[in-house]
């Protein structure tokens, strides 16, 4: 792993990384994430919507979360089974409630430049759940089968943990 963090491998085909609230290590995070995903035979589409996923994840808890202070972190976890990629986020903020973020579909936030982190979220993965309290969310992206499909079941649960 580089030395972007401190990634390891930490069990069965299961990695994480620690990092800073630094948006400027987010590219390498995604490289070495679409290079796991690659050398473990997942497709493109799999790949790019991870990618996008953890994109959009790993922002929004260091903005958002974090509020970018360079001493809070984020943590990463990533496992790889032989159907499924599954992703853990996990901010030091104070949480929030997803159901609270303004729908940015609405005629009112259609022209605004951000807000769209969650929608994008939940339509590349086929589940999305947010757990303590808004600071961790996970994510799980089933493999696209042979024929270029995958079946599209979402789920979404504000659980309080």
């Amino acid at each position: 792993m580089s030395a972007v963090h401190e990634g390891k491998k930490a069990g069965n085909r299961e990695y994480c990384w620690r990092l800073p609230s630094d948006l400027g290590k987010i590219p390498q995070l995604q490289q070495e994430i679409m290079q796991l995903l690659q050398q473990n035979g997942f497709p493109e589409p799999d790949v790019f919507a991870v990618r996008l996923a953890v994109e959009e994840a790993v922002a929004n808890a260091m903005k958002h979360g974090n509020r970018l202070l360079p001493n809070k972190a984020v943590e990463v976890a990533l496992g790889l089974e032989d159907d499924a990629v599954w992703v853990c986020v996990r901010d030091e903020g104070e949480g929030f409630d997803p159901n609270s973020v303004p729908d940015p579909t609405s005629d009112e936030n259609l022209e605004r430049a951000s807000g769209r982190g969650i929608l994008l979220m939940r339509h590349f993965m086929h589940y999305v759940e947010y757990r303590d309290n808004g600071r961790t969310v996970y994510m799980v992206r089933r493999r696209v089968l042979a024929s270029g499909s995958a079946c599209h079941v979402f789920c979404v649960s504000t659980a309080q943990a």
